[in-house]
């Protein structure tokens, strides 16, 4: 996995150099403007009704109440500090929630920007085929919604683990890897359908090479951390990024030379 990984941190410097070599600003900027508009809705929708969400959970579980009643002030260390953990839990999971929405929005410029990448790297054209382009729309919104509902069902199990004291303060660092994992996961899904695989065996390919989509996803969240700018670029970055992981990862025998992933 640690290899899978870093060939995916790699791949988003070659990405900014192949970015810049072939000129392909236009595509990083449509969807970036898209994403950045979603991005900040989805931190305001967040600022506005956690509090009131984490107080619910409190209140209806009783944890509140039994505090009040304890008045022990290393008690009332550990309910802040969970406070923020789950916090940083439920901002992860407004942040899947509008990821999803993104990635349906903007499954037909993805599936273009990643066979775009591709036909670059080989050095030659795929024609142009609309009913195939629908086909690859269609299956990037029903793996957008089937990875929604299974990290959904993760998030809430991780939900739960944050409200036990000294365990649930890793949940944030699990729920990371969880976003970042089917952050990936749809990225590199669009390179394995061009590789002929059904959405089965995609599953079952990226959920065998974990680091390749949790080293995307990574480097995706880090870019966050760069305001307006790597908002805008993270999206595209890590499409073309993915691309060219997988195409590398195809090299190095993960694929073999028929273009069939090795499952």
């Amino acid at each position: 996995m640690l290899k899978e990984i870093i060939i995916s941190l790699q791949a988003y410097y070659q990405t900014h150099r192949f970015i810049i070599k072939h000129r392909l600003w236009k595509w990083i900027l449509i969807p970036g403007l898209i994403y950045t508009l979603l991005f900040c809705l989805g931190i305001y929708l967040f600022v506005v009704s956690s509090s009131s969400a984490i107080d619910f959970m409190l209140q209806k579980s009783g944890v509140a109440q039994w505090m009040e009643k304890m008045q022990n002030s290393w008690l009332s260390f550990l309910l802040i500090f969970g406070q923020i953990i789950l916090n940083l839990v439920l901002l992860l999971f407004y942040f899947s929630l509008f990821k999803y929405l993104f990635l349906i929005i903007g499954s037909p410029l993805f599936a273009y920007l990643s066979e775009k990448t591709e036909s670059i790297i080989e050095g030659r054209e795929y024609p142009f085929n609309i009913k195939q382009l629908m086909k690859d729309i269609i299956r990037g919104i029903k793996l957008a919604l089937r990875n929604m509902l299974w990290q959904t069902v993760y998030t809430v199990s991780i939900l739960i683990l944050s409200f036990i004291p000294v365990i649930g303060w890793v949940t944030p660092l699990l729920a990371l890897l969880v976003e970042c994992y089917y952050l990936g996961f749809s990225m590199l899904d669009y390179s394995c359908e061009r590789n002929k695989l059904s959405t089965a065996q995609s599953i079952g390919f990226i959920g065998r090479h974990k680091g390749l989509a949790i080293g995307n996803g990574m480097v995706f969240y880090l870019m966050h951390f760069i305001p307006v700018l790597g908002w805008l670029l993270a999206p595209s970055y890590a499409v073309i990024a993915a691309t060219i992981s997988l195409y590398k990862a195809k090299n190095e025998g993960l694929i073999n030379v028929s273009g069939k992933i090795n499952l």
